[in-house]
């Protein structure tokens, strides 16, 4: 069965998905040709979040949950160009991905890099075993791109990332990229039904509003939440609709 790892390498121009990834990223194509612009802007805005904590709110530890396989500008790449010291927890269910940890694994001194190979809804031992690697008493910054949607209403995605940030220390971070269901309404729901039809693991679209309650009691960062491809700290909303997916940086209160 396809998995959102590797249709998303798929669309990035990877070679690491089979004929089943690829027959789903063609059939999501067909309605939204736009989809492979997502997975490459999700990219960048994985990048933008990355060095704007620390290159200008001083994090220097990340826990990259679904990360998906390797591509140019991993977390720690981007982190570490800023910050060499800092560290980074990558977390994914795709034993794929766990065959190409090297690739993630290749952090010099002093920075430090480690990886687990588990599903987002087993906080406990992704957070006992990210303690090795991280200090949790210090501010982390929570990395949960192109991945919420895939957590039905029935696995509690809302109290889910409450119990991450509540095991985190003041100060920390939580970045989200989520499928929309309010912007460009019918062909996302036309792709997102395309998508379920091959894949073992179902997205699930979501609203503005919606998206805004995985913040609920943090402070959101300038310009909010914002359509992807807008996202920028400090920037001025654009008005266009932008692409079908949410994006948004928020901090836990001190």
């Amino acid at each position: 069965m396809a998995h959102p790892a590797r249709i998303y390498d798929y669309w990035l121009g990877g070679k690491d998905n089979f004929a089943a990834d690829r027959i789903a990223a063609e059939e999501v194509l067909t309605v939204m040709p736009a989809m492979a612009q997502v997975a490459r802007s999700v990219r960048m805005f994985l990048a933008a979040v990355v060095h704007y904590l620390a290159a200008d709110m001083g994090i220097r530890q990340f826990l990259d949950i679904g990360t998906g396989l390797p591509t140019v500008n991993n977390t720690h790449e981007v982190a570490q160009r800023a910050a060499p010291g800092a560290r980074i927890v990558y977390a994914d269910n795709d034993p794929i991905v766990l065959l190409h940890a090297g690739a993630l694994l290749t952090c010099s001194p002093p920075g430090r890099c480690s990886y687990i190979e588990a599903d987002v809804r087993d906080p406990d031992r992704i957070l006992a075993e990210a303690a090795a690697t991280l200090d949790l008493t210090e501010p982390v910054a929570v990395l949960m791109l192109g991945l919420l949607h895939f957590i039905p209403d029935i696995d509690q995605p809302y109290e889910l990332t409450r119990y991450y940030l509540d095991a985190l220390a003041p100060g920390s971070y939580l970045a989200v990229a989520h499928a929309s269901s309010d912007i460009e309404s019918e062909p996302q729901q036309a792709a997102a039904k395309r998508y379920n039809s091959h894949s073992a693991t179902q997205i699930v679209l979501r609203s503005k509003a919606e998206v805004a309650r995985f913040f609920g009691g943090l402070d959101l960062v300038p310009p909010g939440i914002t359509p992807l491809g807008q996202w920028a700290p400090g920037a001025a909303l654009p008005g266009s609709p932008g692409l079908p997916t949410y994006t948004a940086l928020a901090r836990k209160p001190r």
